[in-house]
């Protein structure tokens, strides 16, 4: 890592409409153990109408001068991550080495860039300069949940809501296809062309596919963690399943490589499940009860630990949304062009 004049690593944080949380999710990127003079934060807001801009705007000015991390607010026009990642990419810096991948409403503990840097080097011994990224454990932010939210979390806890994505509860360091908020090294990245602003959403999973078949490594680490707001309103839990069913559609097409059974194991299933019933298979009903107990056996772990009996019909609940309209997704995914999120802001 050099030591030139200049910050080494730049947070890059796209917002939009995030009035409710970027207070938080600055103040924790500002008040790091690591030195000021080394970090910078890069706000990219993307037309917000709730106040957001106005906000980083006063904490910027509230943060000035020796004693700070360098923050930069610039407009995203296009209001999507991979453009504001692409613009943060061709204006922070030529000392800047490293990217780190943040949302609006998240936080990160103080000695997290350090932990950053300390695990980058971890990883680099192993793989050297091949390392082209490494991610974090994303777990939920602090506080209080609704009880909407609490079932949210007991169904992306569960391994019935995990397919190994940006919510995957693991425990150890490696090598991955799908790390989350991630620390890319900025040349890796120039290097396959930035993120492709073609995607909406999925433009992470499209950018490591990108970065693998050009020979990188990609790898996670759980000691530095990224708490999260996760959706808290059924409606918002639904499109989020659809929007990340149907860019994964996109992303698979583009790369083949980035399936995993578990994805599809819903929808086959349902579609065996169909088959059997309309074959007259006898005990076609086996497949759909054995579901039913799993999804009752994930709703009493949390039960157990404190979520309250309404979890029983929450956590199901949560469960068969996350499935059916992730399905629905992938499906929609075939035929359709993609659109702006809506289960946000």
């Amino acid at each position: 890592m050099a030591d030139g004049d200049g910050p080494v690593l730049a947070t890059v944080v796209p917002v939009y409409n995030e009035a409710a949380h970027v207070e938080a999710c600055l103040l924790s990127l500002l008040n790091q153990t690591l030195e000021p003079q080394r970090h910078m934060v890069v706000v990219l807001d993307g037309g917000s109408t709730d106040g957001t801009e106005a906000m980083v705007s006063s904490i910027i000015e509230a943060h000035r001068g020796e004693g700070w991390p360098r923050m930069e607010l610039l407009q995203n026009p296009n209001r999507t991550v991979a453009h504001a990642r692409n613009l943060a990419l061709s204006t922070v810096p030529a000392s800047v080495e490293y990217l780190v991948e943040m949302i609006g409403h998240a936080t990160v503990s103080p000695d997290h860039l350090e932990q950053r840097l300390a695990v980058w080097e971890a990883c680099e011994a192993e793989v050297g300069q091949r390392l082209a990224g490494v991610g974090v454990r994303v777990v939920p932010a602090e506080g209080p949940l609704s009880q909407t939210a609490r079932w949210i979390d007991g169904a992306l806890a569960s391994p019935l809501g995990q397919s190994g994505g940006q919510f995957s509860r693991f425990e150890v360091r490696g090598p991955t296809k799908v790390p989350a908020f991630v620390m890319h090294r900025r040349t890796s990245v120039e290097a396959v062309g930035g993120w492709d602003e073609a995607y909406i959403t999925s433009q992470d999973s499209d950018l490591s596919m990108r970065l693998l078949k050009a020979g990188h490594v990609l790898y996670r680490d759980p000691a530095p963690e990224v708490r999260m707001h996760k959706r808290n309103t059924l409606s918002q839990w639904w499109k989020m399943g659809h929007r990340y069913g149907f860019w994964r559609t996109k992303v698979l097409l583009k790369h083949p490589r980035r399936a995993t059974w578990l994805e599809f194991l819903p929808l086959f299933g349902l579609l065996l499940t169909a088959g059997f019933f309309l074959a007259s298979v006898a005990g076609w009903w086996m497949l759909p009860a054995a579901y039913g107990v799993a999804l009752l056996l994930a709703a009493g772990q949390r039960v157990g630990r404190g979520d309250g009996w309404s979890a029983l019909v929450g956590v199901p609940l949560c469960l068969v949304m996350l499935h059916s309209s992730f399905t629905l997704g992938l499906v929609d995914g075939l035929f359709r062009r993609g659109r702006s999120p809506t289960d946000r802001g």
